[in-house]
């Protein structure tokens, strides 16, 4: 049987262009913490009907805690498609979002996206405030 922690698939995000960078932009335990996570921040990633991220995912396990929080989904649904076809719109969503959660704790942020040809890719920063 295949468990899905099996499906996931990391790299060094500065040569695959899949895998979800995160950057911790700013820590404040009063006012949060300002996240960005993107796809294909080195090298690009295509956004076409037929290849694309479709979502990215953000979880914060704090130091301590068993399990993480789920903090945000985030979908992408124009990739070019219109009734005349595949890429005949000139309306694209980029894989890119920022956004800002509040903890007074240290943990770990983990992101995994999904590109509908390649699958799951995940990765992780450590949140120190």
């Amino acid at each position: 049987m295949v468990n899905i922690k099996d499906l996931f698939q990391s790299a060094d995000w500065a040569k695959e262009k899949h895998v979800p960078v995160i950057e911790i932009l700013e820590k404040d335990k009063e006012k949060g913490v300002r996240i960005r996570v993107s796809v294909g921040k080195e090298i690009p990633h295509p956004n076409t009907t037929a290849h694309h991220i479709a979502w990215i995912e953000v979880y914060f396990q704090p130091e301590g805690d068993k399990y993480p929080y789920h903090v945000g989904r985030f979908e992408f649904v124009a990739h070019g498609a219109t009734v005349q076809g595949p890429d005949t719109s000139t309306v694209y969503s980029e894989p890119v979002v920022e956004f800002v959660f509040k903890t007074q704790k240290d943990g770990v942020i983990f992101a995994t996206s999904y590109c509908n040809i390649h699958g799951l890719w995940e990765n992780s920063a450590e949140l120190k405030l």
